[in-house]
């Protein structure tokens, strides 16, 4: 390479003894790094499997930073798209969450970053374990509280999330309680009891004290309300008998048993009949597919449901570029963490490459079916979460799109 070195023209040096062998060596040995790189990232990614919607320079970014834990602040929302930061104290320990517009969650145990030996992956894991035990933690809190507060005044102690969930476990507790002929509660009496409650909530947001926080929060929650009210309008003209008819069975609804939140539903108008349908795929172990024209809600509807269901949702715009390595480290991620993901115009896809997602797909659905708790992809063996989903969206009116292969179509429901 001193030849290199003393003269850098290529058309001098490219002949030179040697350089063709060196040149061929070092592409070997580059070659090998790539593969030994490659094989460290998907170990991490097997450990902390939302490491799988990154690309590998963004996981590199995340990795190198080993010593000082608060460096990885910055790509926090690329693993988790609700928390922007995280709260350290002063030995590394971290003890509570902020979202984007700084509403706050304390954790409910103490995560140590320390004891995880200055693997990143570890205490990300630790994090997303507690976000959930957190955020079920307050749901179980706020339920218990609600009664005994003015509900102006717990939608204000609570967080967002928290909020609309448990306020919409009450009110489908309070449509049983109606349906059923309670004496204290009929669907008329329940009925002006929301009205009484909108009205109180829109003169709230009215209000001049109000933190931009709680702002949002009341937002959100008057939008729930109001179709919380004309669900229940629409079954008191109905008629509905009790709660074992469709009308009220085909509305989404949230539980709370054993401590645990439940979201039920089968949702049956506009917006809720794509809701209905993609549910219904859910459960039957197929996979949804929202056909239409750009601009009608097919990637917000699945991202709302997704949210609905309190579950992790990644959307990934495709094009005739793609490959099926790149789609391969999607399934393993959505497989492995129990995620959702959405495919926009999927049929932008080439036909070669759809045939062999199909057979990905189809090594998800099979597992998830056979109730596996691990399965091998491609070489690979991964955990399977059966919460797993894919869902894809199409517009046929564009030209030049891909019509789908057959074996593709039979795991869908379009």
């Amino acid at each position: 390479m001193d030849v290199v070195t003393r003269d850098p023209r290529v058309y001098e040096t490219a002949g030179a003894p040697g350089v063709l062998e060196t040149m061929q060596y070092c592409i070997e040995l580059l070659e090998q790094i790539n593969d030994g790189v490659t094989d460290y990232l998907e170990r991490k990614r097997l450990f902390f499997p939302r490491f799988f919607f990154l690309s590998n320079d963004e996981m590199l970014e995340i990795l190198s930073e080993t010593k000082d834990p608060l460096r990885v602040q910055p790509h926090l929302r690329k693993c988790f798209e609700a928390i922007n930061r995280l709260q350290f104290n002063d030995k590394l320990e971290i003890s509570a969450m902020f979202s984007q517009e700084l509403e706050k969650i304390n954790l409910k145990s103490i995560v140590d970053t320390k004891e995880a030996g200055g693997s990143v992956e570890k205490w990300l894991v630790l994090v997303e374990e507690q976000m959930v035990i957190s955020v079920r933690d307050q749901i179980l809190k706020s339920f218990k509280n609600y009664i005994l507060t003015p509900r102006t005044q717990w939608v204000q102690k609570w967080p967002g999330q928290v909020v609309l969930c448990v306020s919409q476990i009450h009110w489908t507790h309070n449509v049983h309680l109606a349906l059923n002929r309670d004496q204290e509660m009929t669907l008329k009496h329940f009925l002006e009891s929301l009205k009484d409650q909108l009205q109180d909530i829109v003169n709230l947001i009215r209000s001049a004290s109000l933190t931009n926080l709680s702002r949002i929060t009341i937002k959100a929650l008057i939008v729930i309300d109001v179709h919380a009210k004309d669900v229940v309008e629409a079954l008191y003209k109905d008629n509905v008998a009790n709660d074992r008819e469709f009308n009220w069975l085909s509305q989404l609804r949230y539980y709370l048993e054993d401590d645990e939140a439940l979201v039920r539903l089968i949702n049956a108008t506009v917006k809720y009949a794509c809701y209905r349908t993609l549910i219904g795929a859910y459960h039957l172990h197929l996979n949804g597919a929202p056909e239409g024209p750009a601009g009608t809600g097919k990637t917000e509807t699945t991202k709302d449901l997704a949210k609905a269901l309190a579950v992790q949702c990644v959307v990934f715009n495709c094009s005739d570029g793609l490959d099926y390595i790149a789609m391969g480290k999607f399934f393993k991620g959505l497989a492995s963490c129990g995620a959702w993901v959405c495919f926009d115009e999927f049929n932008r896809i080439d036909i070669e490459v759809l045939s062999v997602v199909a057979q990905q797909i189809l090594l998800i659905v099979l597992a998830v079916r056979a109730h596996a708790a691990k399965f091998n992809f491609e070489g690979t063996e991964i955990k399977l979460n059966p919460a797993c989903y894919v869902c894809i969206t199409m517009n046929p009116g564009y030209a030049g799109r891909t019509e789908l292969p057959d074996n593709l179509k039979v795991i869908l429901k379009i």
